[in-house]
């Protein structure tokens, strides 16, 4: 759903003095916002129109680092200037910040005012585009899971992120009497997330302790993956005013299930028809759909590092914790990469089980799209359904097991560098190595836990 305030209600909430300030934002690499408070009146008058960032914003890490082997910027080069553009249609209220709203911002060429191809937001608008030129959009939702704790975030950071007190004791999987004890802060994140326009349909127990899914209603591509990343940021900010704290980390323990972040995902034609469904096909699955999902199998590996992007993400895929480790697909079937939803239904849909919660949502669903595209403009023949348990499968393709193969597969992808372009491609082929760098490089509790006395 696009933004619930227009620039005229925003002029009218400045003068009736109920809102004050104007958070403009763009998404970086990891799928965070950044940007800048302004005084509504300075947006009013000219930062609706652009304002400016750092170019770095879009070739840092985590610790917001300047490693080296960015082609579009660099010490060399400067560190130059982006032009943040806002989009209008994303200006909404944030009710969790008082007095503020919000706006999401496209990022330009500080020169030529041109959209920066490997920005997030511009990525994904590209395969859109590329999906328009076949009569067809896509329609997605995102579920995402997170841990909640009841230590608040300094205190976590004072303890090292260890021995964290999850907010409920046991698996909360549909667990209504543990959820009820977690309503002081789920029930704000509901309410101000839908009060903000992010059309939320529910939050609920998951299958750890302390674990929570939020379920918002689906949207076109592009406005998914904006208000997933306002809502991430949103469920961070509300945890924070309710005195508590919340991780995305894609596996917190190696003793607990991860945290995923599943897409589902289907195509509907230029006069709004469900281009996925047939009811003469087996599974109501129409041809349309067999290859985009042939698509996204034969490509899998390639776009795992927009779904897993870190050293942390792969220590999710483990069997027998939801969490899949085979490029298949079957019906309603949660051991497989992909599961068919709704067979047989004008809703059947496809749902990629392999992004974790740590994944930037523009980028998972612009390699989403490609790989369909490509199965779709080269009538890919669909493998057939598998049936089973298939962490006990060994005959199918593997997803890819650590950051470092899936790099590779991604630096290899002729049909990615098609879709996405090189530059876009070797950025993020970039930004994987350095994770991998910097993980090879540091000395981790465990390798000193293990060795200390008994090397």
């Amino acid at each position: 759903m696009p933004g619930n305030l227009t620039l005229d209600a925003l002029r009218s909430a400045a003068q009736d003095g109920s809102i004050d300030t104007v958070v403009a934002v763009m998404v970086d690499m990891q799928g965070r916002l950044l940007g800048k408070r302004f005084h509504v009146s300075n947006f009013l008058d000219t930062a609706h129109e652009e304002t400016h960032c750092c170019n770095y914003l879009l070739a840092t890490d985590f610790e917001m680092a300047t490693p080296d082997g960015y082609a579009s910027t660099s010490w060399s080069s400067g560190y130059g200037d982006y032009v943040m553009k806002p989009d209008m249609s994303t200006l909404r209220i944030t009710p969790w910040a008082e007095g503020a709203a919000m706006v999401l911002c496209d990022v330009l060429d500080h020169h030529t005012h041109a959209e920066v191809t490997h920005s997030p937001r511009a990525v994904l608008k590209r395969q859109v585009e590329r999906l328009a030129a076949l009569g067809l959009s896509c329609t997605a939702a995102t579920e995402l899971e997170f841990f909640v704790y009841r230590e608040t975030y300094e205190q976590a950071r004072d303890q090292q992120y260890r021995d964290l007190t999850p907010i409920s004791a046991y698996n909360e999987d549909y667990h209504i009497l543990q959820t009820a004890r977690e309503e002081g802060f789920m029930r704000p994140l509901r309410n101000q997330l839908y009060a903000a326009g992010v059309p939320v349909e529910c939050t609920k127990g998951e299958a750890e302790a302390g674990q929570a899914e939020l379920n918002i209603r689906y949207s076109d591509a592009l406005d998914m993956a904006d208000v997933h990343s306002l809502a991430k940021h949103a469920t961070k900010e509300i945890a924070w005013n309710t005195g508590h704290s919340v991780s995305f980390v894609a596996k917190p323990h190696e003793n607990l299930v991860g945290s995923s972040s599943h897409i589902h995902q289907s195509l509907r034609t230029a006069d709004g028809k469900p281009a996925f469904f047939d009811a003469s096909a087996a599974h109501g699955m129409s041809s349309v759909m067999q290859h985009y999902l042939a698509g996204l199998l034969a490509h899998a590996a390639e776009t795992t590092v927009f779904l897993a992007p870190y050293i942390n993400s792969y220590k999710r895929f483990a069997r027998g914790t939801f969490a899949p480790t085979r490029i298949i697909w079957s019906i309603d079937n949660r051991t497989a990469g992909y599961r068919i939803v709704a067979p047989d239904s004008e809703n059947v849909r496809v749902e990629c089980r392999i992004g974790g919660s740590d994944m930037n949502p523009y980028l998972a669903m612009a390699s989403q799209i490609a790989a369909g595209i490509a199965g779709i403009e080269q009538s890919l023949s669909l493998a057939p359904e598998f049936r089973g348990d298939a962490y006990e499968d060994s005959d199918t393709a593997e997803i890819p097991g650590n950051l470092r193969d899936a790099t590779a597969a991604l630096d290899g992808s002729a049909m990615l560098r098609a879709a996405m372009g090189d530059d876009v491609v070797d950025h993020y082929v970039r930004a994987a190595r350095w994770e991998q760098e910097e993980f090879d490089r540091i000395v981790t509790d465990y390798e000193i836990r293990r060795g200390f006395e008994r090397s």
